[in-house]
């Protein structure tokens, strides 16, 4: 099984900025002008998952909740401060999660359309 979440967005060069300069995420494929949308997919190449962001002539309706989370685990801890600086650097919006575990287990952000991502250290779960 694979797994691609697709959300809709009102800026898609934004969108790719944030998870693919910032995040490190590539893109992995696009396309225009399908029935009215363009889009992108974002991943790590050879992953069984991917992100699909798409925009048309139609805004999104959706808004954030608080407690609607990307996780992403970063390998080590180096890959974590390395991953948390940029964002840092970047000036991207620190938040504090409503979820406390999120709080000792990690940092949140929050993405160009006001979605949180967490990034965390991998464990076993």
């Amino acid at each position: 099984m694979k797994f691609r979440t697709a959300r809709h967005t009102k800026d898609l060069n934004r969108i790719i900025d944030f998870y693919g300069r910032i995040l490190g995420l590539k893109v992995l494929g696009e396309f225009q002008d399908y029935q009215n949308y363009d889009g992108v997919f974002l991943g790590i190449p050879g992953a069984d998952w991917h992100l699909e962001f798409t925009v048309s002539d139609t805004l999104p309706e959706h808004q954030p909740d608080d407690d609607d989370l990307l996780v992403f685990y970063a390998e080590s801890l180096d890959e974590f401060n390395r991953i948390k600086e940029k964002f840092i650097i970047n000036r991207v919006k620190h938040v504090r999660p409503k979820n406390p575990y999120w709080e000792s287990n990690g940092i949140t952000f929050e993405d160009p359309d006001g979605f949180r991502i967490v990034i965390s250290v991998i464990r076993s779960f």
